[in-house]
C-alpha cells in the first residue's frame, strides 16, 4: 500500500463516526439516509464522512435507481491490517520480554 493511501486510510479511521459507519457497512450496503439514522448528524454531515471514507478507498458508492448505496471496501481494510501485522510481531516480542522480566523480578526474594 502506498504511503499516501495508508495516510488517508488512517486519517479516515481516526474519526469515531467514520469507524461506526464502517461497522454498519460490515453488515451490508446502506444508503446515506440509513447510515445517518443512528447519529445526531444531518445527512450532509454524514455525506462528508462518507466522502472521506471514499477518498481513503474504504467505501464505494454505486447507483441503484434513485439511490446510491454505500459499500465497504474490504480490500483496503486488509491493506491496513497487513501493514499493522508487520509491527505486531515486534510488539508481541517486546511484551513477551516484559512478561519474562516481570516474572523474574516477582520471583526474587
Amino acid at each position: 500500500m502506498q504511503t499516501d493511501q495508508l495516510n488517508r486510510a488512517f486519517a479516515a479511521l481516526a474519526d469515531p463516526t467514520r469507524r461506526a459507519i464502517l461497522g454498519r457497512l460490515a453488515s451490508g450496503e446502506a444508503t446515506v439516509n440509513e447510515l445517518a439514522e443512528p447519529f445526531q448528524l444531518t445527512q450532509p454531515a454524514i455525506s462528508k464522512h462518507i466522502k472521506v471514507l471514499e477518498q481513503a478507498g474504504l467505501v464505494s458508492r454505486s447507483r441503484s435507481a434513485q439511490t446510491r448505496p454505500c459499500k465497504l471496501e474490504t480490500a483496503r481494510l486488509k491493506d491496513v491490517s497487513d501493514w499493522l501485522d508487520t509491527y505486531r510481531g515486534m510488539w508481541e516480542a517486546r511484551f513477551d520480554r516484559l512478561g519474562d522480566y516481570l516474572n523474574k523480578e516477582g520471583n526474587k526474594p
